[in-house]
């Protein structure tokens, strides 16, 4: 069986021109923000919404696994890092002429726009608090408006930027008419991360993370504010009663 001409064909750029050619700030560029947005980044996502509690954790007795907070702020700092150096690549060196390089264009900066504001966000997040803490009063451990607003804002930050990175990276392949394997690949891994998700939030792995800190016993007081996102789990002991 001749497996060439189909070789050739996912080999050829989408738009089935004879050759493909990219100045390499372009080919840089487009490797660094496909290693931020698809890669880094939405792992730092998966790892904040689905390890706050590992597998074999002995929780609620066992609180506060701090391998998650690792894992997220290891992962989102290397990413905004990359993302920045991808950047620095494209300044001044942007396609211009078809309206999916100005759309390309425009997204890409809101993205870079949206990962500095999570960084500075998460820096003005305010204080930890709690029990185990020199100074148990925080934001944090008494989820202060200062602190659900952070809470608010970066999370919805989050899945906004994550959305977008989806649609710049597909215009960015199309801008760059990218050889065929290209999109088949990324989409692949889309749809493995998207499928991780879902099995992992079907089996409650979604631990509100206070109640990953603290536990849920009520006589914490962030226990008694609805937490904010959609599917989170909580444990029985810190059902909600009397949210406010």
């Amino acid at each position: 069986m001749n497996l060439e001409p189909a070789l050739a064909w996912w080999l050829a750029p989408m738009s089935g021109a004879a050759t493909h050619e990219l100045p390499t700030w372009a080919v840089w560029h487009a490797r660094l923000m496909v290693l931020a947005w698809a890669v880094l980044l939405p792992l730092g996502v998966l790892a904040a919404r689905y390890f706050k509690v590992t597998p074999k954790q002995d929780w609620p007795r066992a609180v506060d696994n701090r391998a998650w907070w690792n894992a997220h702020r290891g992962l989102q700092y290397a990413g905004v890092v990359v993302m920045l150096i991808g950047a620095a690549l494209a300044w001044g060196n942007g396609v211009s002429g078809s309206a999916a390089a100005t759309a390309h264009a425009w997204l890409g900066w809101l993205l870079v726009g949206l990962g500095a504001f999570q960084i500075v966000g998460a820096w003005l997040r305010g204080s930890k608090g709690g029990p185990t803490e020199p100074e148990p009063s925080g934001d944090h451990y008494d989820m202060t408006p200062h602190r659900r607003y952070f809470e608010r804002l970066h999370k919805g930050g989050g899945w906004l930027a994550l959305g977008l990175a989806v649609v710049t990276l597909g215009l960015g392949l199309v801008v760059a008419d990218a050889p065929r394997w290209m999109p088949l690949v990324l989409g692949t891994w889309w749809l493995a991360l998207a499928t991780l998700a879902m099995r992992w939030q079907r089996a409650g792995r979604c631990i509100d993370t206070y109640q990953a800190i603290w536990g849920p016993s009520l006589v914490h007081p962030g226990n008694q504010v609805r937490p904010t996102g959609w599917g989170i789990r909580r444990h029985p002991d810190g059902r909600e009663r009397s949210l406010s």
